[in-house]
């Protein structure tokens, strides 16, 4: 085990500075002078605006720009935005509100998404299973934003149960509308997926012996059938993690919700290129680290499995 974690962590590396190499070569290539950019209309002294440069290291070649933020990463400093604030301080204050919503989600996937998806694949062709497959293709074929708005004005606006917007970000009950809209494609292709998974372990052998063995049903399904069948849901949610909190940015924006979607929107409209590439990068770890636990969470689901 020990061998296979130092393993999957030396590939990790590569992948890490290949990812980050990527975001900010996209990032600072961009057509647009943002330095220019915060004068706006007004004429700018040429003076200044070479000493801005200068101090956001723009004035430097595009690789030593990269090696510099490298350097600046392993040292915890993520670098000023344009505005003069500390990225890692603008991080601070957005990462939290996008974590509570995004485990708001990762919730809902796993207490709604997973018993549909163990209900439709026990009762494959039963009016249940045709209940889940006709609603999560419903929820698949609206996109979030009309999702979102619709469901702001049944349940916020029509009945009242709920804020319209996020007032306070620390209470989890106002978060409770945005985290479901936020996991309703997710949640979706977690009942299909363990549908589909469930189906196929039905007809396994080790599932044919249980039975014959005369196990009780409940040790067949939670032993035997639903922890074999976890692994590709396991590894749908592993990296759905990293995508929850990148992709909240709709979500976000529709709830005003002041998270990392919302500041990476407003990041990527002015231009401020290290708030942009601090918070991707920072994500890219998100996204590493949860591939990591998922794949150590293969052993536990199945014994099979062993590290070498």
């Amino acid at each position: 085990m020990g061998h296979y974690v130092l393993r999957r962590v030396l590939q990790m590396i590569p992948v890490f500075f290949g990812a980050t190499l990527l975001i900010f070569l996209m990032v600072y290539s961009l057509p647009g002078d943002p330095i220019a950019a915060m004068f706006g209309d007004k004429a700018a002294d040429p003076a200044q605006v070479a000493s801005l440069r200068h101090k956001y290291y723009l004035d430097q070649p595009l690789w030593k720009q990269y090696l510099h933020y490298m350097n600046n990463i392993f040292h915890l400093d993520f670098g000023t935005s344009f505005t003069g604030r500390p990225v890692s301080e603008i991080m601070a204050d957005a990462f939290p509100v996008t974590i509570r919503l995004a485990l708001v989600a990762f919730f809902f996937e796993i207490f709604i998404g997973l018993p549909l998806g163990l209900i439709a694949g026990l009762y494959r062709g039963s009016v249940a299973d045709t209940l889940v497959l006709v609603l999560t293709l419903i929820v698949i074929s609206i996109p979030v934003f009309v999702l979102g708005y619709i469901a702001q004005t049944i349940f916020a606006i029509n009945l009242g149960w709920v804020t319209a917007t996020v007032q306070d970000s620390t209470d989890i009950s106002q978060l409770i509308l945005p985290g479901l809209v936020l996991a309703s494609l997710s949640l979706a292709y977690v009942a299909r997926l363990t549908r589909t998974s469930i189906g196929e372990n039905l007809r396994a052998d080790y599932m044919r012996t249980a039975v014959a063995k005369g196990l009780p049903r409940h040790t067949i399904i939670g032993r035997h059938l639903l922890r074999n069948s976890l692994i590709p849901v396991v590894t749908f949610l592993g990296t759905d993690l990293g995508a929850l909190m990148g992709g909240a940015i709709v979500t976000e924006g529709i709830f005003n919700i002041a998270g990392v979607g919302n500041v990476l929107y407003k990041a990527i409209n002015q231009k401020e290129g290290p708030t942009v590439v601090g918070i991707v990068t920072v994500l890219v770890l998100v996204y590493l680290v949860a591939s990591l636990v998922v794949d150590l969470l293969y052993a536990v689901l199945d014994p099979r499995i062993r590290y070498a």
